[in-house]
């Protein structure tokens, strides 16, 4: 029997701003007959000249869905979709990150099968400091903050689980969450699980990253709590906030070519750092400094579990011989389309 209805959705999209793109949504409810799939959510325009992609004399832009996920927060009947956006002629916009790694992957990076692993950090905000902060002054050093407990260490936990467990509803990848360096500051992490069957492909990754991102910040919105992505959200000697992505290939993953496709890979990433900086986040030289666990950014290193280094190699990938490697050089701000297609021109397209 075929099933009609309405169902709600959320249309999720990224606008212009420069130099940090952010999230943009708006509610449509949709009419269904059947089952509820990607054909369901039709193309719906918007207003481009309020969100820095058009000007307001041709303002008519188009939000084409790609994706969806059950909305964990508005409940049954209510979808998160996710957008790219078109110009009148049916063409990427210029903003259109999204479909830049999608002609790349068409283009050759799908031959590789990439898999990616963002681990994404932020600090919560209050009243114009760090969340759990004096309101003169500040906390003791950093030392005791780190995966904390404790009410005079640990400042945010509610929302960091209440968002754990919304992720794993809408059916995101998420494998973990964390307490940071710097108080107030937590990290989460989508990627690839070790669950048979489950699809950790970059495209698909870097759509769940802002997927995760968009409920973070819905959920700190209803608790009057802000979400900075700000690599560097407080001066000084504290730690800044990282998108550190894990990277492997069909190549990497394969224990009979692992080590020697990683090496490969990372001198390929050598020879195009400056470029990978560029699209690594806004500001990012506040956060790569040689110190609080980055390299210089300046400087291109690797190594076996040193975390200053630009490219970490994990001790047990060492050991096994295969596996992934982490780039420690995105920034918390830093777009996870742009940070999939950097390593996939620089490790696949270009072999």
């Amino acid at each position: 029997m075929s099933r009609e209805g309405l169902v709600k959705a959320d249309y999720i999209w990224l606008d212009g701003a420069q130099p940090t793109q952010q999230l943009r949504s708006k509610v449509k409810v949709v009419p269904y007959s059947g089952s509820v799939t990607l054909s369901t959510f039709e193309d719906w325009g918007f207003d481009g000249s309020s969100t820095f992609q058009a000007s307001g004399t041709d303002s008519d832009l188009t939000l084409h869905p790609v994706c969806f996920y059950p909305d964990p927060v508005r409940g049954d009947g209510s979808y998160l979709v996710m957008c790219e956006v078109l110009t009148p002629d049916n063409k990427p916009h210029v903003s259109n990150s999204r479909s830049v790694l999608r002609q790349a992957l068409e283009s050759g990076g799908l031959a590789q099968d990439p898999w990616a692993g963002f681990e994404q950090e932020y600090t919560f905000f209050k009243d114009a400091r760090p969340l759990g902060w004096p309101q003169q002054g500040f906390p003791e050093p950093q030392g005791p903050f780190y995966c904390s407990v404790g009410s005079t260490v640990a400042y945010g936990r509610d929302i960091v689980a209440e968002h754990l467990d919304l992720c794993l509803k809408a059916g995101l990848l998420i494998y973990g969450t964390n307490a940071e360096v710097m108080p107030g500051q937590w990290e989460f992490q989508i990627g690839y699980r070790g669950v048979a069957g489950e699809d950790a492909s970059i495209l698909k990754m870097a759509d769940e990253t802002w997927i995760a991102r968009y409920l973070l910040k819905l959920i700190a919105e209803r608790n009057g709590v802000q979400v900075s992505f700000d690599v560097k959200p407080v001066k000084g000697d504290w730690n800044g906030a990282g998108m550190h992505t894990n990277f492997s290939t069909k190549a990497t993953r394969d224990p009979k070519t692992g080590m020697k496709a990683i090496e490969t890979a990372i001198a390929l990433l050598s020879k195009r750092h400056t470029e990978h900086i560029a699209k690594y986040g806004a500001n990012n030289g506040d956060r790569l400094t040689g110190h609080h666990e980055t390299c210089s950014i300046h400087e291109f290193r690797s190594g076996i579990a040193n975390r200053g280094c630009s490219i970490r190699i994990p001790r047990t990938v060492a050991e096994k011989g295969y596996g992934y490697f982490e780039d420690r050089r995105p920034g918390a701000n830093a777009n996870p389309y742009d940070v999939a297609f950097m390593l996939v021109t620089s490790v696949i397209n270009t072999l």
